[in-house]
């Protein structure tokens, strides 16, 4: 049985658990992927993450990324929660940009105002979604197909597809049939009426992640990145906005999306919760 320095993170909140939660294995090399995988499945986190050394001499730390049933190329809370925990175990970033390799190859990250904030990745899949794929998401989500104002493909890793709704209150209102829509990961969002729900935020997102084995995932990385690039780029969204998620799950979660240089940027507030010893 072998120690291993192990941290659990809160992402995307400035307030203690209400973000969203990872799991980190600091010092994984001598772990089989075996090991890893019956790790993630007993903390049973939507992901757990493994920090390696990088196998490029361009990163500064490689991860793996595992939720309880399969092992992602990449996903967006266990990047920063990942870097977080490199950073308070000491390492030390070669340059002002941390770069974490992964299975989708290199992800710049940034400390900028408070959070740490990646780059979002290239979409391995964009543009509409098939019709007949977007009505049978719409009767899995309990809704007239007329409900979906627009639908894109949002893929960068975990496949995710995305819809959006008129409003922050039909999106809150969703209770999906979970079993009918098992083999997708759906990404759902609708703006913010400034009047009735406040400024803290723009737009509010939900992830029915079933594919990966989480019916909804309290706040995430990745889906935020994938819609961000279809928003900003469709003109849904401005260049710098905050969405909102994991209201339904009793979470506070606030992530920044801010477009620079023709590069989207996407973070939040991360902070240790549990440190301690891993034996394994």
């Amino acid at each position: 049985m072998a120690e291993f320095q192990f941290q659990q993170i809160d992402v995307f909140s400035a307030e203690p658990t209400r973000g969203n939660p990872v799991a980190v294995v600091i010092g994984a090399d001598d772990l089989t992927t075996e090991q890893m995988a019956a790790f993630a499945n007993w903390t049973n986190l939507s992901e757990t993450t493994f920090l390696l050394r990088p196998t490029t001499a361009e990163a500064d730390y490689r991860v793996r990324i595992f939720t309880p049933r399969t092992e992602l190329p990449f996903a967006g809370h266990p990047t920063l929660g990942s870097c977080h925990a490199w950073l308070a175990a000491g390492g030390q970033p070669r340059g002002n940009t941390i770069v974490q390799e992964c299975g989708l190859g290199l992800v710049p990250v940034r400390a900028h105002n408070g959070c740490l904030a990646f780059a979002a990745p290239p979409l391995q899949r964009s543009g509409a979604v098939e019709p007949g794929l977007l009505h049978r998401v719409a009767d899995g989500l309990k809704i007239p197909a007329s409900s979906i104002r627009a639908a894109a493909w949002t893929d960068n890793g975990p496949g995710w597809l995305s819809v959006m709704l008129g409003s922050r209150r039909e999106v809150l209102a969703l209770e999906p049939d979970y079993a009918a829509l098992s083999d997708l990961c759906i990404g759902v969002t609708g703006p913010w009426d400034p009047i009735h729900d406040g400024q803290q935020a723009q737009f509010e997102v939900r992830a029915f992640a079933m594919a990966c084995g989480v019916n909804e995932d309290p706040v995430t990385g990745s889906l935020n990145a994938g819609l961000a690039q279809w928003l900003i780029g469709s003109g849904f969204a401005p260049d710098h906005y905050i969405a909102s998620q994991g209201t339904c799950l009793g979470r506070a979660g606030r992530v920044h999306v801010d477009l620079e240089d023709g590069k989207i940027w996407v973070g939040g507030v991360t902070t240790t919760l549990i440190a301690g010893v891993l034996r394994l």
